[in-house]
């Protein structure tokens, strides 16, 4: 041996392992690596490509497909690229008190169980969390928005294995049932069943403009894209099929007043916006509805939210509405089972 000389160190045995929990298996690498680093895209593929990133001790690619127990090895720098990039997470996040747009703001909002930047859980098993999410909170955050459910589900479960991520959205405005998956294969499970037309059967209770002149179950068939109106970006609704996709809502009276209804309706497509830009384009806007209603509208609370959620295993989570007098609903209406034609 000569001194003065350090012997050379095996990169493969300075890197870091991490195992696949049972939680994460099924995910590609990629999307694995992005969801426990936290680092860009970019630089992961860039060190997948390289061979910095070896699985199970081989060269891999950036879209195999993981399973339980396999061994990620990634670069000894990685763990505390990693830190820094959730602590600048962390920081960014905290840096603004959790706070509601401005229009929201003025709104009349709902009491929630749950205090200040949590949530409040509906039900929970190994799979999934329903949660209830209050109107004003984005599902995801975004441009003046730092709060939101992804954010605060981050803090709920800050070890686990898995990240709790929502399987679907819910419009900022919107209130209620948030099915939030709890896995990779549970989430997996949930997009597949959202692309069938009857996989996840989702119902909404919501006030509109006008007296409903239908007494039986009515099916709304329209076609949407996305178009200017002014300088506002909106839901165009048009009857014609070569103007969008296609959205398909079915949707029952529950009461009626004088100048309002409350309508239960399912969802058999999930476009942007369905159920508010269909029921304004049948003459009835949401309550509360300032970008498809009526201007007397726009500073009242959006009366639309998500009130069951119905699994292809038969598992059925139920929210009701925490509207006031004169709009509150004390029971919940009977499932829409039947599609009309």
């Amino acid at each position: 041996m000569i001194f003065g000389k350090k012997e050379a160190e095996d990169p493969q045995k300075a890197s870091s392992a991490i195992q696949v929990t049972s939680q994460e298996s099924g995910q590609k690498l990629m999307g694995f690596l992005e969801r426990r680093l936290l680092l860009p895209p970019t630089l992961l593929h860039r060190w997948i490509r390289t061979g910095q990133v070896r699985l199970n001790g081989s060269r891999t690619q950036p879209f195999v497909r993981l399973a339980t127990g396999d061994s990620v090895r990634i670069p000894p720098f990685a763990g505390a690229l990693s830190k820094q990039a959730k602590a600048a997470r962390e920081k960014q996040e905290s840096r603004k008190p959790p706070v509601l747009s401005q229009r929201a703001a003025t709104r009349p909002q709902e009491p929630q169980a749950a205090q200040p930047g949590r949530l409040e859980v509906l039900a929970r098993d190994d799979e999934y969390m329903a949660i209830f999410k209050p109107a004003g909170l984005p599902t995801q955050p975004g441009t003046g928005h730092v709060d939101a459910v992804t954010t605060r589900l981050r803090h709920m479960e800050p070890d686990a294995p898995f990240a709790p991520t929502p399987v679907h959205r819910l419009d900022r405005d919107t209130s209620g049932i948030l099915l939030v998956a709890r896995t990779f294969q549970a989430l997996r499970k949930a997009h597949e069943a959202l692309q069938l037309r009857h996989g996840i059967h989702k119902e909404y209770l919501v006030w509109v403009h006008g007296v409903w002149p239908h007494d039986r179950d009515i099916l709304l068939r329209h076609y949407m894209k996305k178009g200017q109106v002014g300088n506002q970006e909106r839901m165009l609704v048009s009857s014609d099929p070569d103007q969008g996709q296609e959205a398909l809502l079915v949707a029952r009276v529950v009461q009626r007043t004088e100048k309002y209804s409350l309508l239960l309706v399912r969802l058999l497509t999930g476009r942007t916006h369905q159920i508010r830009a269909q029921l304004a384009h049948e003459g009835f806007p949401v309550v509360g509805d300032g970008k498809y209603g009526t201007q007397g509208s726009k500073d009242g609370h959006l009366l639309l939210h998500a009130t069951r959620l119905c699994l292809p295993d038969g598992r059925v989570f139920t929210s009701l509405p925490r509207w006031k007098a004169p709009f509150a609903v004390d029971s919940l209406p009977d499932a829409i089972e039947t599609i009309p034609h």
